[in-house]
């Protein structure tokens, strides 16, 4: 079975966030939320209580398939200050490992040097942030082992991307019909 961690902080965007988890299980795909806060209970950018299925301190995060960073302020900017989850993108890309982001998340990408020579979109008017990249519009972007996407709005359309490069593109359509999703 596939396996995706998705870092949480306070303050993150919750649909671009639990989108990916719950389509991504159904899928089949093993996706559990990790907390960066040291506390599982977090708050959403629009304070939704969500509690995490784990926190980053409890370590074994190498063992996944994707890695999978959403947006929303201020969690993005916790993420992109969070040393351990810095030290864990970079060994994912050496290895060649998916890593994902959303919205204003790929930022965190591009300040860490992951995005030099790639295409990545994000949020419009965090294309400044995405240093290396080649900044297109298009809702949801793969080049190679990063894959982004522009926000909430194509929630939808990036886990479904996460879903065809986990498994297959039939598993994406079965998951996009079943949610009434046409692609």
């Amino acid at each position: 079975m596939k396996k995706v961690y998705l870092f949480l902080a306070n303050g993150f965007e919750e649909v671009e966030g639990l989108t990916v988890v719950d389509l991504l299980r159904r899928a089949g795909i093993e996706c559990l939320t990790v907390s960066i806060t040291g506390e599982l209970l977090l708050t959403s950018s629009h304070n939704i209580a969500i509690h995490a299925d784990r926190l980053f301190e409890d370590g074994a995060l190498s063992d996944a398939d994707m890695l999978v960073l959403p947006g929303g302020m201020p969690g993005t900017s916790s993420l992109l200050a969070h040393e351990g989850l810095k030290s864990l993108l970079l060994s994912y890309a050496a290895d060649k490992k998916y890593i994902a982001a959303i919205c204003a998340a790929p930022s965190v990408l591009g300040a860490h040097g992951l995005l030099e020579g790639k295409k990545a979109t994000c949020y419009p008017g965090f294309e400044e942030k995405l240093t290396g990249a080649d900044c297109t519009r298009d809702n949801v972007v793969t080049d190679g082992n990063i894959i982004t996407s522009r926000g909430l709005g194509t929630a939808i359309e990036f886990a479904l991307e996460l879903i065809t490069v986990l498994t297959d593109t039939h598993m994406a359509t079965e998951v996009a019909t079943s949610i009434q999703y046409y692609m």
